[in-house]
């Protein structure tokens, strides 16, 4: 039986407020933020808890990080937008690290990470049109069902969730769908010329952390390779060190031709995002053919270079894969009837709740609420636990025997 108590008047003012004069494109988890600091953030009443979504993973340096604050804070003194229109003393320096470290001829900077997945989209159609000679406005992108790279009206017309399509079309043609983690459907899909890329997330995040067969994304990239179409690798929610490795594709030894970063790259700070390509690619747009008024602002250039410094000098990339195979194997000793399934890499996690109420997983996670942790369920039964990288060896035990006690609401 659930234990939730209910809600304080401090906690009830602030969701009434936003549920009376924002819009209602959220369902969150009913409780009210004020403060956080590392894995732990703080309600209006005081009450800490152990954060298990980490912003969708935008937030892997902890929040609050004091060197990436203390960037912030550095350079919204001094300078903080000059659009594209004019240089800064920032961009170029983020622009030389950045793709020194990923190993990219250029960067093109942008801010949310569905603006970068849409900057690859472009990037790939005009490379297909004048590096790899397809016909006008006959360009194809393959994609997989069960993908999310985001909300647009582009990004959204190959989308096969219906809570994402319905009642929103038109939508862009273009895109050609096979099943995750497919090889023999890629393989007969890049049977058409007019292909000019794959995009894929190496792990499906929102689908509930869907991690494909070993092998699977060294193969397509050479499937990609041998019919010369573009592997695009959206890292948004899986890179920055989320899953054990800079990159998820690492695992695999794979470059993604082109690379899309986005989320922790400001370590939660501010939407900055990133797309990485050699100069086939990237050249293929010239002047006023792609932008953003804020992409490349000065205090983004100097926020993601401290964002990314930290998961560097603090070895965070090391610990998200030691401290995910402790979750694993912590979460499979409790022998939990309701658990059906835990799955991921590093600290990007999943479990599949197995109960006939279909309510199960949101009651279970109001349940984990109660007990001091926040996560929140992804299509129906699954609960994607993914904390801030700084996360330690005493604090994953004492979230494992917290998932274990709240368990007991499913009995």
């Amino acid at each position: 039986m659930q234990t939730v108590l209910p809600l304080t008047a401090a906690t009830r003012y602030f969701i009434d407020l936003e549920d009376h004069y924002g819009a209602h494109n959220y369902h969150p988890v009913p409780v009210v933020l004020k403060e956080g600091k590392g894995v732990f953030v703080y309600d209006v009443d005081g009450k800490r808890y152990f954060d298990f979504l980490s912003g969708y993973s935008a937030v892997n340096q902890g929040h609050c990080h004091p060197e990436i604050i203390a960037a912030l804070i550095e350079q919204a003194g001094k300078l903080t937008l000059t659009s594209r229109a004019f240089y800064n003393d920032q961009l170029g320096e983020y622009e030389k690290f950045i793709t020194e470290l990923f190993g990219y001829d250029k960067v093109l900077p942008m801010n949310t990470g569905v603006e970068a997945v849409e900057t690859a989209i472009k990037l790939a159609r005009r490379w297909g049109y004048r590096v790899k000679g397809i016909a006008e406005n006959k360009a194809q992108i393959i994609v997989c069902s069960k993908n999310f790279h985001g909300r647009t009206g582009t990004i959204i017309s190959f989308s096969t969730d219906p809570s994402s399509t319905a009642d929103f079309g038109p939508f862009m043609p273009g895109f050609t769908i096979i099943p995750y983690n497919d090889l023999p459907a890629l393989e007969i899909a890049l049977q058409d010329k007019n292909i000019a890329a794959f995009l894929v997330e190496p792990i499906q995040g929102e689908a509930g952390v869907v991690v494909p067969d070993d092998g699977y994304l060294r193969k397509a990239k050479q499937y990609c390779s041998d019919a010369n179409v573009l592997f695009i690798g959206d890292e948004i929610q899986t890179g920055l060190g989320r899953t054990g490795r800079m990159l998820c594709c690492d695992h695999e030894g794979v470059r993604p031709d082109i690379l899309i970063l986005g989320k922790a790259l400001s370590g939660g700070t501010m939407p900055v995002s990133a797309v990485l390509a050699d100069n086939e690619i990237m050249l293929t747009i010239a002047p006023g053919e792609h932008g953003s008024t804020y992409g490349g602002n000065p205090l983004a250039s100097h926020v993601a270079i401290a964002a990314i410094r930290v998961l560097l000098d603090e070895h965070l990339i090391e610990n998200a894969e030691k401290m995910g195979d402790l979750f694993r194997s912590g979460i499979a000793d409790l022998n939990a009837p309701a658990i059906e399934s835990v799955r991921g890499k590093g600290l990007l996690n999943a479990i599949v709740i197995r109960h006939q109420n279909p309510e199960a997983a949101w009651e279970f996670c109001m349940e984990l609420k109660e007990n001091g942790l926040l996560a929140k369920p992804t299509h129906g039964d699954k609960i994607r636990f993914a904390p801030p990288l700084v996360i330690n060896k005493a604090q994953i035990i004492e979230c494992a025997d917290i998932i274990g006690k709240s368990l007991s609401c499913l009995d």
